[in-house]
């Protein structure tokens, strides 16, 4: 076992198990902990998942999109953060891409994504 691998084995996180099977285009509801002084709360973040990188590996990543009061915005989430508590799927998307960045540009029922009714929870 070479150094990198020794590094990657301490990094990475327990939490990477519990994270459910969802691909792009599925709505996710993401719990982050936020530490704001000494406290700590949880902070859902729900939108729909434009894109996913390298889901095994320790770079693996996975990219949310929402709309806020009328501004798009996007957040991205390492599989292997300490910070990410919880990955709900909350509908499943059917989309025929991998990234769908095209939706940046497309607002209200431009940006809707069909429900794919035949994917097994």
């Amino acid at each position: 076992m070479n150094l990198i691998d020794v590094v990657n084995q301490d990094h990475s996180s327990e939490k990477v198990k519990n994270i459910p099977d969802f691909r792009t285009g599925d709505t996710l509801a993401v719990s982050v902990r936020i530490t704001e002084g000494e406290k700590s709360r949880l902070q859902v973040f729900q939108g729909v998942c434009i894109a996913i990188k390298e889901r095994g590996k320790m770079s693996g990543h996975f990219r949310v999109r929402k709309i806020s009061s009328g501004y798009g915005v996007e957040r991205v989430f390492p599989f292997h953060s300490p910070h990410v508590e919880l990955v709900k799927v909350l509908q499943k998307g059917k989309t025929k891409r991998s990234k769908l960045y095209y939706l940046r540009e497309r607002s209200g029922k431009g940006a809707r994504i069909a429900i794919d009714y035949d994917r097994k929870s």
